[in-house]
């Protein structure tokens, strides 16, 4: 079941993401050949009456794409130019790029919504639900229902973020301010208890936050939106502290890490399956934002130098460009995937 849940949520959110390009791209008049959910050898393919495009599942349920007249350097001369890509006006080729991008957010905002209308909205502030009498929050005065604002200077105003400087700083004295239940704001600092238990070692603050949910339409309603975006937050952040050397590779996690996150929502339940589904959905959307070659932050970024000096760049250097990127994302998918290995084991 673990494999059928993978391979349907990764399908769900590869065909989200390229039903975005695929509909703009008709949407602008662009000859497409093909709309590939999967990678690798075909395992069947059809076409619709009186469309030009070939539709197909492919072996490997990791990406998909959609081929789209005049994306390659090569011309295609059997497509009018103006059914290709590079004849269309800059805003449909940008709308092209982004509609990706934008399906998967609008994917998990749809999936987020369903988790608050079923579970309720959980709370998305840092608030503190319980303090150990013996733990070392309450002896350097932490109290219940304390709102946390910052950590160490760092202003943490979702639960997201919170965890985020938390996993940053996992080990260290952390110093918190809050604001208690009074409204009067304080600065303590906690040393953690390490904890060791069959040779792993833990570290214990003394304290939960909240878990409290709240039911209706509307609470749910806003969950999907101030969610989607505090996790596209810790996403940001995460990159940052990935390029300042804050965070490691080894927390980054590849197909087989997802895999099993996967099996570990399933046995939890069918809609921590759904909360996951709009999560990676905002992973993907997140990545593929970034302006890097081989994604399509990368396109963007070419279109909007393009904007700036009033001509399209050479589409054999841009094309140069974005295979080298794709072969580095290669090298990194591998590390990622040696460390979800070692990880298992």
């Amino acid at each position: 079941m673990t494999i059928i849940y993978f391979i349907l949520i990764l399908g769900i959110i590869v065909f989200v993401h390229e039903l975005g390009h695929f509909l703009f791209a008709k949407r602008a008049g662009v000859y497409v050949y093909e709309f590939s959910i999967g990678m690798g050898p075909r395992i069947f393919n059809w076409k619709r009456k009186n469309d030009e495009t070939e539709y197909s599942i492919r072996l490997f349920p990791i990406g998909g794409f959609v081929q789209m007249a005049g994306e390659s350097v090569e011309v295609d001369e059997n497509i009018p130019t103006e059914k290709r890509l590079q004849s269309k006006t800059w805003l449909q080729r940008f709308m092209t790029v982004i509609a990706g991008i934008m399906f998967n957010f609008i994917l998990a905002i749809v999936t987020l919504f369903i988790v608050g209308l079923i579970n309720g909205a959980p709370e998305n502030k840092a608030i503190v639900s319980y303090v150990d009498p013996e733990g070392n929050a309450y002896k350097a005065g932490l109290m219940e229902g304390s709102i946390i604002t910052k950590i160490d200077g760092v202003k943490v105003n979702t639960y997201d973020r919170l965890l985020l400087e938390y996993q940053v700083r996992l080990g260290d004295d952390i110093t918190f301010e809050i604001v208690n239940s009074d409204g009067n704001t304080k600065v303590i600092t906690i040393t953690p208890q390490e904890i060791k238990e069959n040779d792993i070692v833990s570290y214990r603050y003394g304290f939960n936050l909240s878990d409290n949910v709240e039911k209706g339409f509307l609470k749910a309603l806003k969950y999907a939106f101030t969610k989607t975006w505090s996790l596209i937050e810790q996403m940001f952040f995460t990159i940052v502290y990935l390029c300042t050397g804050k965070l490691s590779l080894s927390s980054l996690s590849g197909p087989v890490g997802i895999f099993t996150v996967v099996g570990d929502a399933a046995e939890t339940g069918f809609i921590n399956l759904i909360y996951l589904l709009g999560f990676i959905s905002i992973n993907v959307g997140f990545i593929n934002l970034l302006p890097l070659p081989a994604f399509d932050g990368g396109h963007i970024l070419f279109l909007i130098i393009e904007k700036i000096k009033g001509s399209p760049i050479n589409p054999k250097v841009e094309n140069v460009i974005h295979s080298v990127g794709f072969f580095l994302l290669m090298l990194l998918m591998i590390v990622i995937t040696y460390n979800d290995i070692i990880r298992l084991f």
